[in-house]
């Protein structure tokens, strides 16, 4: 499993980050997933090896201009570039309004069908190729959703000792079961594949959290996540200043949440455009950071525009590359 920011800023952009977008990736997958399009995201993707031919889905976490003010704009370039294939948007139902809006005032006419799913009456996790994804409802000012991503394809490998032990032979049947395939043999036994195949590993999970001032409710996913990609809009001395009213989250909170759950892997983004990058003046991006690791002990990382991770089979991130 791969991603790849495609923004990290809050509210507005800056001269290094674009508001927020991610791309998800199954890797032997040709189709990918996007999580939240602020504006310019599709300009964003002009910088990746994402085309919008292959995007599976949507999934806009609220309605927030700098988490879905891109969609127009990649909802008719992907149009021109001769999309056919349906597309599948999951959002809060106020982001399937506007999109609905936005296409009969201003005449969008698509070459593909749209599928909206409004993530307030999801009572079920929804099921895609590449994943399973489970809604998890947050606390901002508007309705706002994380997206807990675990994978749906986990290698299964044949328990040869089970088929040794029941007189199965190696030979076509081994490799019919290995398939998933029932067998029927010339004795007349049935054999299940389900019997005999074995998931040597649990399925990977990402969770994609949207504004949230109380990370905690992110426990309420029933899949626990490898990895938490949360925003920390501040560092905690600036979150008082500025008081509750924008219910974000700061690096402090953030990072005792993913301690205290046992979260393998933590990144941060979606920072206020007031963090620069020189540490020599403050507030600084390093306060962010340095808040961070001084509560949370595991494996964390604060994003940047373009960086793009992987998660591997045995359940470890690693950056592959960065901008």
């Amino acid at each position: 499993m791969e991603f790849t920011f495609l923004g990290t800023s809050s509210g507005t952009p800056t001269k290094r980050r674009n508001v927020s977008g991610l791309a998800l990736h199954a890797k032997m997958s040709k189709h990918w997933y996007m999580i939240d399009c602020g504006e310019a995201t599709q300009h964003q993707l002009l910088s990746t090896k994402y085309s919008v031919s292959n995007l599976k889905a949507i999934f806009i976490t609220h309605i927030h201009g700098d988490h879905c003010y891109g969609l127009p704009g990649i909802l008719a370039s992907a149009s021109m570039a001769g999309r056919e294939a349906p597309l599948t948007i999951v959002a809060p139902q106020g982001v399937i309004d506007m999109i609905k809006a936005v296409r009969e005032t201003t005449q969008l006419w698509l070459d593909y069908e749209l599928i909206y799913i409004a993530v307030e009456l999801q009572t079920q996790p929804l099921c895609f190729d590449d994943f399973t994804v489970e809604p998890v409802e947050l606390s901002h000012r508007v309705p706002c959703f994380g997206y807990n991503f675990v994978e749906s394809n986990v290698e299964q490998r044949l328990d040869q000792q089970k088929l040794k032990a029941c007189g199965i032979k190696r030979g076509p049947h081994w490799g019919l079961l290995q398939r998933g395939k029932d067998v029927i043999t010339g004795e007349g036994q049935t054999l299940l594949a389900n019997d005999f195949l074995q998931t040597p590993r649990p399925p990977r999970a990402i969770f994609v959290a949207g504004d949230n001032d109380t990370p905690s409710l992110l426990n309420t996913a029933s899949v626990k996540p490898d990895v938490v990609i949360h925003e920390a809009t501040y560092t905690e001395d600036i979150a008082q200043k500025v008081g509750k009213g924008p219910q974000h989250s700061y690096a402090r909170i953030v990072a005792e949440y993913a301690q205290d759950a046992g979260i393998k892997h933590l990144i941060l983004t979606h920072f206020s455009a007031r963090y620069g990058y020189d540490i020599n003046q403050s507030p600084s991006i390093l306060d962010i950071e340095n808040e961070a690791k001084k509560h949370y002990k595991g494996n964390s990382f604060l994003a940047n525009d373009f960086d793009s991770f992987e998660l591997n089979k045995k359940g470890v991130l690693f950056l592959n590359s960065s901008h």
